[in-house]
């Protein structure tokens, strides 16, 4: 990879990278030290790298440093703790947006990667089980208990309106 294509790499997928750990961890400064570590690791195997393969890399090596910062704050959680809301709590919100965002939030984090990864970012299966170093398979049933645990969350969609 040339330094243009790198310089280009961080103009198309640094907004994009930056936006899926802020979502997964909540916390704008660890985000933009993870984004940068990614690309400070793409820099130096930029000879390593091809252009095309670019975004997968960089999602990849975001979400394993995001993980292992999680892990070293030991903040993993588990599927039961997912907390149905109540109808007054959603009564406070007005957007049916928040409310998901507010869910997605509460996921256990390989749930809320892979969705976020899938839904909001757009990834196919294979994609995605690259990015996370897990089997399609794996990816397809995180994301359906996840979405099955959102489900749950919500009710029914009359709760909402």
């Amino acid at each position: 990879m040339t330094v243009e294509e790198y310089n280009k790499s961080v103009d198309l997928y640094s907004d994009n990278v930056y936006r899926f750990i802020l979502k997964n961890i909540k916390d704008k400064d660890e985000a933009k030290d993870i984004v940068q570590e990614s690309f400070e690791k793409l820099w130096v195997r930029s000879s390593e790298v091809s252009f095309e393969k670019v975004k997968s890399y960089l999602f990849t090596v975001a979400y394993h440093n995001m993980i292992d910062n999680i892990r070293k704050s030991k903040r993993i959680s588990s599927v039961d703790n997912i907390e149905s809301i109540s109808s007054t709590y959603l009564d406070d919100y007005n957007n049916i947006g928040e409310v998901l965002n507010e869910l997605i939030k509460k996921l256990p984090d390989i749930q809320r990667s892979v969705i976020l990864l899938r839904d909001y970012e757009g990834y196919s299966y294979e994609e995605i089980a690259e990015i996370t170093s897990l089997s399609e398979s794996q990816v397809k049933v995180y994301i359906y208990r996840g979405r099955l645990a959102l489900k749950k969350s919500i009710g029914s969609i009359e709760a909402l309106i």
